[in-house]
């Protein structure tokens, strides 16, 4: 009879200890969300492109601050493809509890323009901007054995030979990408049928630039700051309003002649939309802080970077901004995906 007893009461145990386990898995966000935020697991800072290029090289600078920042570890996951939407999309399912985060260019909202049928994303409501933390103008090379030592040598050029040389970007909606169809655009170079060749980031457009299978570029700082230095490029501008401490040498667009040009890449950090106010206020500070270091803004300036904090509100104005100026230029150089 005590065997019986004892079985019974066995099984018993067996069926709480089950029901127990299933009511800790249900309840698992719940006991995830009670937690202080963030010290229940690592932050993953996904980024929409390959490893190496400038947005990688940015984020990575920032995750070394914010996990300082945060006394949690911060690690950069690169998830590139379709010039950043399938990082993006994968950011938009992921749970909205600030572990999971999106560290992107100003490609973010220029691209979902270029490819609307196949974004399935809102690349504003479907994100919770944190800030932006940098920005920083692009350098306009050529090929050494491109006969041009300015920008009005390569619009003679071009001009007189279109359908000898061509353009490269590395990414459809870069900003490298949107600044040479305004540049062709402004010149009188877009309805030329100068190809821009579309590569899968920086490293490999660079690679033909420097072989010269392909002949001019916008690129940040970063990426092709090196090649001008060993003389593999050739600088003929940069873009932005003064000329950079990194190249004192090389004029600005404005100096160059189109007085009204001007063109930066911007970078920034989102979370997935619906992020609980306290974890957004926690992640807005802690990204202020990284970005306002003296640290932080030395090495920025060091990779052709500004530090350029913007808090999420301001943040978010600026998207929507950069968005209808992104439109503008797409449609008057009549960029279109096939």
């Amino acid at each position: 009879m005590k065997s019986i007893h004892r079985r019974a009461f066995t099984r018993y145990g067996v069926a709480l200890a089950g029901l127990a386990a299933a009511a800790g898995v249900l309840h698992a966000p719940q006991a995830l969300a009670q937690v202080p935020y963030p010290t229940a697991k690592p932050i993953v800072i996904v980024v929409p492109h390959a490893a190496g290029g400038a947005v990688d090289g940015v984020a990575r600078t920032l995750a070394e601050r914010l996990a300082e920042e945060l006394k949690q570890s911060v690690v950069v996951e690169n998830r590139p493809g379709a010039s950043g939407l399938i990082g993006a999309a994968s950011v938009v399912r992921a749970d909205p509890d600030g572990y999971t985060l999106y560290f992107n260019a100003s490609i973010h909202a220029a691209a979902p323009l270029l490819y609307k049928s196949q974004v399935k994303f809102d690349a504003i409501k479907d994100f919770t901007p944190i800030g932006m933390v940098a920005e920083g103008a692009l350098i306009f090379s050529v090929n050494p054995q491109v006969p041009a030592n300015t920008v009005l040598d390569l619009i003679n050029v071009v001009k007189a030979n279109p359908n000898k040389y061509s353009f490269v970007t590395s990414g459809y909606g870069s900003a490298g990408h949107l600044g040479i169809a305004q540049f062709m655009a402004d010149v009188g170079l877009a309805d030329k049928g100068i190809p821009i060749a579309l590569y899968k980031g920086a490293a490999p457009a660079l690679q033909d630039l420097i072989g010269g299978q392909v002949h001019a570029m916008m690129d940040p700082f970063l990426s092709s700051l090196p090649h001008v230095q060993s003389g593999r490029l050739r600088a003929i501008a940069q873009t932005g309003r003064e000329r950079s401490p990194l190249l004192p040498d090389v004029p600005t667009m404005r100096e160059a002649g189109l007085r009204g040009f001007e063109f930066y890449s911007w970078y920034g950090i989102w979370a997935p939309a619906k992020l609980p106010v306290p974890v957004l206020k926690a992640l807005e500070s802690a990204t202020e802080r990284a970005s306002k270091a003296p640290a932080f803004k030395s090495k920025l300036n060091a990779l052709g970077f500004e530090a350029t904090f913007r808090n999420s509100a301001d943040f978010n104005k600026y998207i929507v901004n950069e968005t209808a100026k992104y439109q503008t230029i797409i449609d008057k150089a009549g960029i279109k995906i096939e």
